[in-house]
Parts: structure tokens; C-alpha cells; sequence
């Protein structure tokens, strides 16, 4: 019995022994692979801070396991094509308060399907390219830029889940409609379809166009009218100068004659 107590109790002491070996090396694991400037930490999976840490540009070594990712407070100035394509665990990412102008077409490629939230506020964002937020699923914050409301906007914003509630966030900086600046965009919507503009004003330029041509003809045709007109009073007036034609003795004879 003595036996038994003592293996046990070495094996008790072995298996803590082991458990803390392989936590170490998972915590050293996790640290070499954390990225330069970032601190990283499990709860609920990986979790990558690299708030304030003066990056200029998204790390490209950045876990594969990541789950939460802040890269807020930076001087981060675009989103480059497939940057986070290795992620497939991701579900935070918060690229807030940057100096963000770019975001690729595929900037979000691998990951729009886990995403669960997405914070792009407060940073310079004015355009993306329509299908840059395609099949992204996670509740966006794109707030405080200064977007230009157009066609494109409209297009992305349709695309995107919780689109309403992302729209009324959205204000318009600019407009392709001067009266929409300033505005919500959600207003902006609501009053004009703002994929139709173009269509609508190329409309308006053929018809201004058509009623320029017919109105030319018009008056050429006016002027033509006019000039016979004025030739042909000419003309006559001509003809009636001219002296009349006196008749020969001989001509009145013969046609006494015939008769």
C-alpha cells in the first residue's frame, strides 16, 4: 500500500511537472511569435495588442492563431490586398484612429467570412473600391471619415450586413449632390438614387444637345425661307424696271389676218 501512495504521488508530481513544461513552452511559443512592438496573450485564444506602438504599416507576421487583433492608434495609411488572408481564426480587428486613405479591393480577403467586428473610425477613408467590403459579415464601425457620397458608396454600403445602421453612421464630407454634403448618408439615400446620377445627367446633356441641333436647323431654315423670300421680291421688282415690249405694225396685221 506504502508502494502504491508513493508512485501515485510521483506521478501526481510528474503530470504537474509536464503540465507546467508544456505551458511554459506555449507561453515562450506564443512570445517569439508575437509581433515586434506588440503584446500578446491568451484569453479565449490569441489576442494581439498593438495599440500605440507607432506602426506605420500592418505587420506581416502576425499570428496565424489570432482571434483579436488591435491595431488602433497607430499611423497606419492603407490596407494592402490579402494582408490578413491567414487569419481564418480572426474575429476582432480594430484598425481605428489611424491615418487610413486605402483599403485594397481584397484587403479583407480570407477573413470576411469570420470577422465578427470591424472598427475603421476616425480616419481618413473618403472612397473604397466597391467590392472591398464584399461578403464581410462583421458589424462595422466606419464612422468619423470623411467620406464622398457617390454611386460606389451606395454600392458598398448595400453589400455590407447591418447596412442601415452602418449607413446612418456615414457622413457625407462630400457629394457628387452639393446639397447632400454634411448630411447622413442614409439621408442622402433616401433622396436620390445615387447610381442613377450619371445615367440621368448624360439624359439631360443628349436632350440640351438634341434641342441645340433642332433649334440650328430651325433657324437655318428660317434664314433660308427668308433669303428666297427677299431674292425672289428682288426679282420681281427687277422684272417690273425692265420696259415693256412694244408689239411690230406687221405682228398686229397678221393676227387681224387670222382671225
Amino acid at each position: 500500500m506504502h508502494l502504491v501512495d508513493l508512485w501515485l504521488t510521483r506521478s501526481l508530481s510528474m503530470c504537474l511537472l509536464l503540465q507546467s513544461f508544456v505551458l511554459m513552452i506555449l507561453c515562450f511559443h506564443s512570445a517569439s511569435m508575437c509581433p515586434k512592438g506588440c503584446l500578446c496573450s491568451h484569453s479565449g485564444g490569441l489576442n494581439v495588442s498593438c495599440s500605440n506602438a507607432n506602426l506605420k504599416e500592418i505587420p506581416r507576421d502576425l499570428p496565424s492563431e489570432t482571434v483579436l487583433l488591435y491595431l488602433d492608434s497607430n499611423q497606419i495609411t492603407s490596407i494592402p490586398n490579402e494582408i490578413f488572408k491567414d487569419l481564418h481564426q480572426l474575429r476582432v480587428l480594430n484598425l481605428s484612429k489611424n491615418g487610413i486613405e486605402f483599403i485594397d479591393e481584397h484587403a479583407f480577403k480570407g477573413v470576411a467570412e469570420t470577422l465578427q467586428t470591424l472598427d475603421l473610425s476616425d480616419n481618413r477613408i473618403k472612397s473604397v473600391h466597391k467590392n472591398a467590403f464584399n461578403n464581410l459579415k462583421a458589424r462595422a464601425r466606419i464612422a468619423n471619415n470623411p467620406w464622398h457620397c457617390d454611386c460606389t458608396l451606395q454600392q458598398v454600403l448595400r453589400s455590407m450586413a447591418s447596412n442601415h445602421e452602418t449607413a446612418n453612421n456615414v457622413i457625407c464630407k462630400t457629394s457628387v449632390l452639393d446639397e447632400h454634403a454634411g448630411r447622413p448618408f442614409i439621408n442622402a439615400a433616401n433622396d436620390a438614387d445615387l447610381c442613377n446620377l450619371p445615367k440621368k445627367t448624360t439624359d439631360y446633356a443628349m436632350l440640351v444637345t438634341m434641342f441645340g441641333w433642332f433649334t440650328m436647323v430651325i433657324s437655318y431654315v428660317v434664314y433660308y425661307v427668308r433669303q428666297n423670300q427677299e431674292d425672289a421680291r428682288r426679282h420681281l421688282e427687277y422684272l417690273k424696271s425692265l420696259p415693256s415690249r412694244q408689239k411690230k405694225p406687221d405682228e398686229a396685221d397678221d393676227i387681224s389676218t387670222v382671225v
